[in-house]
């Protein structure tokens, strides 16, 4: 696609941005620094961002609207599933409650990617944190659903290595999921009360003989129930038609560490990607860690869902 253009945005650089959330009502993009626990709002009209820390917290994974609550967000911190309130223009948000804590048996696990579904409800994984030891390779990690009547994270997988990409295809009315270190993308039935079943391989993203691989991170999908997957290390962006199970369009981009994806905008046609700066191996240089817009994809995604609490 010839028309496809890559934009760096005004904001600050993050070590670990992530977890991009369009908010039709603000016409904003909502997005997190795990690691400094910051975080961020892109203003669509303003063209610019507005940055947080949030008090009493050391870890933000992802930000959620909650819905007919203005102002109040859930986030994933650590073990924790906070109430968070922020104008979206102040220099600090603040914790309202602690929803839910996985408690001490999971202290050494910090939440990674969560996202919510047409009903309202929160989908959230988890994996060792940064301080633990072999917190890419082992294993360790769960996929939950949050019971919001209960308070409590319900799991539904386990061991999993790097809870990541979570999205939901209008094409086929399936879930799907990716655990960063299985290697590929899996794909899932829901029942009514929102719990997974059938699960099934829709593509392996390592071959077992290749010297590549695709470390895939965050994912979307569009109106059509195209996947949209950020390659993290990969500088760039695959879709994947999820019934043919091919990957069709690969999107390069000017940074290594791709996080994750979200359409927005006022017509849902621009594609945001979150970025990282973290050296891994190599130092990563600028612009590692902006958020970028893409244009151009002759394609939309549809609204985003906000939690829903009693």
């Amino acid at each position: 696609m010839a028309n496809v253009k890559v934009e760096v945005l005004p904001g600050p650089f993050l070590q670990l941005g992530e977890a991009p959330h369009w908010d039709s009502e603000t016409q904003s993009l909502y997005y997190v620094c795990i690691l400094s626990s910051t975080l961020h709002r892109y203003d669509w009209q303003g063209n610019k961002t507005y940055s947080a820390k949030i008090e009493g917290s050391t870890y933000a994974s992802f930000v959620i609207p909650v819905k007919g609550r203005k102002g109040e967000f859930v986030v994933g911190s650590g073990t924790r599933l906070l109430l968070v309130s922020w104008d979206g223009l102040t220099e600090t948000a603040t914790i309202v409650k602690v929803l839910t804590d996985l408690g001490e048996e999971e202290a050494d696990h910090r939440f990674n990617d969560g996202k919510v579904d047409g009903h309202g409800r929160l989908y959230a994984g988890t994996m060792l944190a940064e301080d633990s030891r072999n917190h890419f390779e082992m294993d360790d990690g769960k996929l939950y659903r949050y019971d919001a009547g209960r308070g409590q994270m319900v799991p539904l997988k386990s061991k999993v290595h790097i809870s990541n990409g979570l999205t939901w295809s209008a094409r086929t009315g399936k879930f799907y999921y990716i655990d960063s270190f299985a290697f590929d993308i899996k794909e899932y039935t829901v029942d009514a009360d929102g719990n997974l079943g059938g699960e099934t391989v829709l593509i392996k993203l390592k071959d077992d003989e290749a010297a590549t691989e695709f470390i895939a991170d965050g994912m979307t999908s569009d109106a059509d129930g195209n996947l949209y997957v950020a390659v993290f290390a990969g500088s760039k962006i695959i879709k994947i038609n999820p019934e043919s199970a091919k990957v069709v369009q690969e999107i390069a981009l000017p940074v290594a560490q791709v996080t994750s994806v979200a359409f927005g905008g006022p017509n849902l046609e621009v594609l945001f990607v979150t970025t990282a700066a973290k050296e891994l191996s190599v130092p990563q240089e600028p612009p590692a860690g902006a958020l970028l817009k893409i244009t151009g994809l002759d394609t939309h995604g549809t609204p985003m869902n906000e939690l829903q609490l009693p």
